[in-house]
């Protein structure tokens, strides 16, 4: 039997494996200002680097984009109306039989664990953003990841939802695969996959 290329794989939760475009959406009344609103959000986390409160980081987007602050207090409310992409579930328990699987998450440790719930398999590990005291991508949330997983860099897949991911996750010498499932625009990106969907990671960890 030819041995696996990896050991581990490592997801971006909120946008990897759950459609949270959708709900901010929803609740910003539109998909151009929610697809604006989170799309700003991304942008200040990711250069953010020190954990600072999530809600306040979510609130500083709406604000950015004209939005007030009830919407950010209604995107919290309705937190548990995330769902994960279709095949999200079906992909991680082909995934879960033969490798480690774990997820690091810029988020506060209650959203983060609420958002966890939403997928039906277990994760063998994960770390979010307000327990390591960083955003990514800064190296402290890939690393640490890795550190808990037992997993060597080059023995893991590191599958992203932004552009931002794909940047932190190579340069701590991960392979990527960009689930870029909306088409977020991206310059010459180093991912070693860009899809929009999750069913060609099978093909990349022989499944």
């Amino acid at each position: 039997m030819n041995k696996l290329r990896y050991d581990s794989v490592v997801f971006d939760l909120l946008t990897g494996l759950i459609d949270s475009w959708s709900l901010w959406n929803e609740v910003a009344g539109c998909k151009k200002i929610g697809h604006k609103w989170r799309s700003r959000y991304l942008e200040i986390t990711y250069k953010t680097f020190e954990y600072k409160k999530y809600e306040d980081l979510v609130l500083l987007a709406a604000k950015d984009v004209g939005l007030n602050t009830e919407y950010a207090q209604n995107l919290f409310k309705k937190w548990n109306f995330l769902r994960p992409w279709p095949e999200t579930n079906e992909i991680l328990k082909l995934i879960s039989q033969k490798y480690l699987i774990g997820f690091a998450t810029n988020c506060s440790i209650k959203k983060g664990e609420e958002a966890m719930n939403v997928i039906d398999i277990n994760f063998d590990f994960y770390v979010i953003a307000e327990e390591v005291g960083y955003y990514k991508p800064h190296p402290s949330m890939y690393n640490r990841i890795l550190e808990k997983m037992n997993s060597a860099p080059n023995r893991t897949l590191f599958v992203a939802g932004s552009p931002f991911d794909v940047r932190g996750a190579k340069n701590i010498g991960m392979d990527v695969y960009w689930h870029n499932r909306i088409g977020l625009n991206y310059k010459n990106e180093s991912a070693d996959h860009v899809e929009a969907s999750l069913y060609k990671l099978l093909e990349v960890l022989d499944l």
